[in-house]
């Protein structure tokens, strides 16, 4: 007893040092890691399940203005379908086919939304992942727990780039399927009689008459679609964010969006998305439901389509695609948006917490698409 006294008299520096380091919450410490492990399984589940049905709420909304687009992109000769309106288009399907008619070929890609969605999310965590690496090469343990790195809009570019790759591996067959579907109203109009009963027959004789294939086929120009229009994509969500919140007087690096904002920021991606990506995806239309043996590879679509329709051929479907960005990205930003403040991650409403848009970038349980960075917007069915 009277040695501890004497050490604290003699030394009480020391001694203070001690009592902090055997009164630090140790278990404190060990009980939140435990308690952010269980909690990260939950919100990957609920990542999931929030963005398929955010991604089916897009699908449904923009469907019927894609199936426009897809039409006009595979009309034979200028005046087929470059040259008709889409109301009328649109008035004229309903006329023949009603609401039904409109909604062709939807099952594929909303049979395709969530996993799409879960490989969105990985290969956009990837991504980021090799960005920052490469970003905080050279740094030690300590300087990057000191520094947080934040991505730049060139880095989120990057990482929405290199995620667009995997996420081709299942949106290449949806859309090959989809666009069939669709088209195939153009030959029963002509008296000539549908082929595909609907998404699993026309599966099945895709894969009886060229195998895996022929399900893949124009996977090459539906990656070169996906890859500059999700740059295109981010560079524009990133840039319209940032500026909408100076108008609105929030500090871009720690303020959240509104909701309109969020509407309005994705909406204009989506339409630099599509303005960028649209010379492809007219390619991949015409290549993906084109005879066996009609063109030889997207090479070949491209000297015809130019042969035949000049240069403004490429961009057949973009005013739908255009119309499409919008409504289609409202519904899944309501959507998303509706599950983060229902979970107490957002604080549009007044039970909801604050939730940073890059909080996840900095460790944080808060899921990319909870912060309407939304990967789905990138490819077909959200954008």
């Amino acid at each position: 007893m009277s040695s501890a006294a004497t050490t604290s008299e003699i030394n009480p520096t020391v001694t203070a040092k001690l009592e902090t380091k055997l009164t630090k919450p140790i278990a404190p410490n060990v009980e939140e890691a435990a308690e952010k492990e269980t909690p990260k399984s939950e919100s990957a589940l609920k990542s999931f399940v929030s963005g398929g049905v955010g991604g089916a709420c897009a699908v449904l909304v923009g469907h019927p203005l894609d199936l426009v687009k897809v039409r006009m992109q595979t009309s034979v000769g200028v005046a087929a379908g470059g040259g008709a309106s889409v109301t009328g288009m649109l008035s004229d399907t309903l006329r023949k086919e009603g609401v039904r008619g409109l909604y062709r070929g939807v099952s594929a890609p909303l049979t395709a939304v969530s996993p799409m969605f879960a490989v969105s999310f990985w290969s956009y965590d990837m991504g980021q992942r090799m960005v920052r690496s490469y970003g905080q090469w050279g740094m030690t343990p300590d300087e990057m727990a000191a520094r947080p790195y934040s991505l730049g809009m060139a880095e989120i570019c990057v990482a929405g780039a290199l995620s667009a790759i995997p996420t081709t591996g299942i949106m290449a067959p949806s859309e090959r399927i989809k666009c069939l579907l669709q088209v195939q109203a153009n030959e029963v109009e002509k008296g000539g009689k549908a082929k595909y009963s609907g998404m699993m027959d026309c599966a099945r004789q895709l894969l009886k008459e060229g195998g895996m294939s022929s399900v893949y086929k124009g996977t090459v120009a539906t990656l070169a679609r996906d890859i500059p229009g999700t740059v295109a994509y981010f560079g524009m969500y990133e840039y319209s964010k940032r500026e909408i919140m100076k108008l609105q007087g929030i500090d871009p690096n720690k303020g959240q969006l509104s909701l309109p904002a969020v509407v309005t920021a994705g909406g204009l991606a989506g339409m630099a998305c599509w303005t960028v990506g649209i010379p492809f995806d007219v390619i991949k239309s015409r290549y993906q439901t084109a005879p066996e043996g009609k063109y030889s590879g997207i090479v070949d679509v491209y000297k015809a389509l130019i042969k035949e329709e000049g240069y403004a051929g490429l961009f057949r479907g973009l005013r739908p695609a255009l119309m499409r960005a919008f409504p289609a990205n409202a519904a899944q930003g309501v959507t998303t948006c509706a599950d983060a403040c229902f979970s107490g991650k957002c604080g549009m409403l007044p039970w909801g917490g604050a939730l940073e848009e890059d909080a996840w970038v900095h460790g944080l349980d808060v899921t990319p698409f909870e912060t309407s960075l939304v990967i789905v917007c990138v490819n077909d069915s959200g954008r």
